[in-house]
């Protein structure tokens, strides 16, 4: 039988700021401190609620990572004292790697994970530089759908913090009830009933499928193979506890 992802224990974790759909601090998963990090679809759909609501919650940094073409015009503008990175993560240049997933329905769920994990160190190790050197308060992160990219990310940032596979795993399937939404508005809908039905037809789910990457990855040691100096490991993970903000 498909392991199904237990009850939330951290549901309050989920943020409504208006014009995104999938929103959640990583706050108490692990030893991560809540505030520091946030995950997020793209923050571009905001409206000036929304962003007075992020800004509300700390955020003062926003980390973009998606590719140049993905972007568009904000929906209103950003407040003054949000500082926005952008860092496309995916690669989606280097066609040798990706072309294959693009026509297999495990591309958009966690089982090209570690692939990706194998062949991009470098850009794994940019990100996570960006996200220990950014300024005081706290970061969000995004990509389109927040599940992904972004995914990727939290799985670096909770397993730096501690947090159990089974609540990486938890947190990760946490995004499939939002993504209908979500891919309406990218003028995508029906994708996530697609990749639902997908799951079913391979007797497995969401939940299932990161628990088997959570179970294998350790954040630091990646980092220390992928070149990042351990003064930048240690700092991202004082970060992602609540020992530093800056």
């Amino acid at each position: 039988m498909t392991a199904a992802a237990p009850p939330d224990p951290h549901i309050r974790r989920h943020l409504t700021w208006d014009g995104c759909f999938n929103v959640r601090d990583l706050g108490g998963l692990g030893r991560h401190a809540t505030g520091a990090f946030v995950r997020a679809d793209s923050v571009e759909k905001l409206t000036a609620a929304g962003w007075a609501a992020a800004h509300a919650h700390g955020v003062r940094t926003v980390l973009d990572l998606r590719n140049d073409d993905e972007r568009g015009a904000d929906a209103a503008p950003r407040p003054d004292g949000i500082t926005t990175v952008r860092l496309p993560l995916d690669g989606i240049e280097d066609t040798a790697f990706w072309e294959p997933w693009f026509t297999d329905w495990r591309w958009g769920t966690p089982l090209h994970y570690r692939p990706f994990l194998d062949h991009f160190p470098e850009r794994v190790a940019a990100t996570a530089e960006a996200l220990a050197a950014a300024a005081p308060g706290g970061v969000a992160f995004h990509c389109a759908a927040g599940r992904d990219r972004t995914g990727l990310v939290s799985l670096l940032l909770l397993s730096l913090a501690g947090a159990a596979p089974e609540e990486i795993a938890a947190d990760y399937a946490l995004s499939e009830a939002r993504m209908t939404p979500v891919f309406t508005a990218l003028g995508r809908a029906g994708e996530a009933a697609q990749l639902a039905a997908a799951y079913r037809s391979h007797a497995t789910s969401p939940y299932a499928e990161m628990l088997k990457v959570a179970r294998r990855f350790d954040g630091a040691a990646y980092l220390a193979a992928a070149g990042v100096p351990g003064t930048t490991v240690a700092a991202l993970r004082a970060r992602a506890t609540g020992q530093s903000r800056g």
